[in-house]
């Protein structure tokens, strides 16, 4: 089953970095990355750009809201992701504990379904 690794850090925290700080976590989550390929749980991770340069859409009544970042209200957002081809959600979650990242931001853990199958995932 496949599992989504979401990166949820908060907002500023990578302008507090200095560039030889972004540069050395980037490449301690690029190496993880690597040794998750080895292992052939690998399904695909990329790294997001900050959300001051997100854009939000909203369809209401047949109209479109657009709302350019960075947005005021969010404290977190998100950082990157990883997803995995896993047996179960303890593997995802046990994956999770050795990432890297999560020494400095919080690993969300989620299970890839169709939005109808949520009633039955909750029981997992």
């Amino acid at each position: 089953m496949s599992y989504m690794l979401f990166m949820v850090e908060p907002v500023g925290q990578r302008q507090a970095r200095t560039e030889a700080e972004g540069r050395e976590a980037y490449a301690r989550m690029v190496n993880w990355g690597e040794s998750l390929k080895a292992r052939g749980l690998l399904l695909g991770a990329e790294s997001l750009r900050s959300q001051a340069s997100a854009t939000r859409v909203r369809v209401q009544a047949g109209h479109a809201h657009v709302i350019d970042g960075p947005f005021a209200e969010t404290k977190e957002m998100i950082g990157g992701y990883f997803l995995l081809d896993c047996q179960s959600q303890e593997e995802a979650v046990a994956i999770a504990k050795e990432c890297p990242a999560a020494e400095w931001l919080t690993v969300e853990v989620r299970g890839v379904a169709a939005c109808f199958e949520e009633s039955s995932a909750a029981s997992h």
